[in-house]
């Protein structure tokens, strides 16, 4: 489960690390994004109607309508921000994107909280030479056309996907980590069939991962490339 990350990379960057034309960035002129928390603006890598890659401003969470138990009435819509990778094929809900429209999510680190009153949070990312070295998770599109907190919104929403956790991650959180993809698997995962990218999900391998930073009240990455 993860409900924190972090990008901080510049748009330039994004472009450059996920071979993205300028003509297809769709971000314009984006701010570093230190904490991005369910329903925040996550910029994601996608293809577009042409199959070109191109980077995109999304909701985090899919959309799920809801209903009072006790007026029956309309309420606020749940954001589902992670998609659990032994659901990607069963579930109504997510097997069409996963199918159809997966993404990249670009970030340089994801957090999960150990404990309550106080809380920990540890930020976890990748090795590499920069402070804070960028990645991406793996992830699945879908549109959202309907009322949202009162008002008919029109949305591109994105859900990142979880599996178990590696050696490194499972102290903080025993169940689940995001799924980091390699960057030699970005191309299989955006265009290759659902079978080849599903062997795409696994946990990334601890040793190549690192704490960045680890406390209380930590809601957000501090750090830069």
């Amino acid at each position: 489960m993860c409900n924190l990350y972090s990008n901080t990379m510049p748009v330039e960057a994004m472009r450059q690390l996920f071979a993205v034309d300028a003509q297809q960035d769709q971000l314009g002129n984006a701010e570093p994004l230190p904490a991005i928390f369910p329903k925040g603006t996550a910029p994601v890598v996608a293809l577009d109607d042409d199959g070109e890659r191109a980077l995109w401003n999304t909701h985090w969470g899919f959309v799920l309508p809801q209903v009072s138990k006790k007026t029956g009435k309309p309420i606020q819509p749940k954001a589902v921000n992670n998609a659990r990778d032994d659901k990607l094929r069963t579930s109504s809900f997510w097997k069409s994107s996963f199918t159809k429209r997966r993404c990249l999510i670009p970030a340089t680190s994801f957090c999960e909280a150990k404990g309550r009153n106080p809380a920990t949070y540890v930020w976890f990312g990748v090795k590499g030479e920069d402070a804070r070295p960028p990645f991406a998770l793996a992830g699945v599109w879908r549109a959202f056309n309907g009322n949202y907190g009162g008002e008919h919104r029109k949305l591109i929403t994105s859900s990142m996907i979880t599996t178990i956790p590696n050696e490194l991650v499972r102290d903080t959180h025993p169940d689940r980590m995001p799924a980091i993809l390699h960057p030699e698997d970005y191309e299989e995962w955006l265009t290759g069939l659902a079978e080849a990218a599903f062997e795409l999900i696994k946990p990334f391998p601890a040793e190549e991962m690192v704490i960045h930073q680890s406390g209380e009240g930590l809601k957000s990455d501090s750090g830069g490339l």
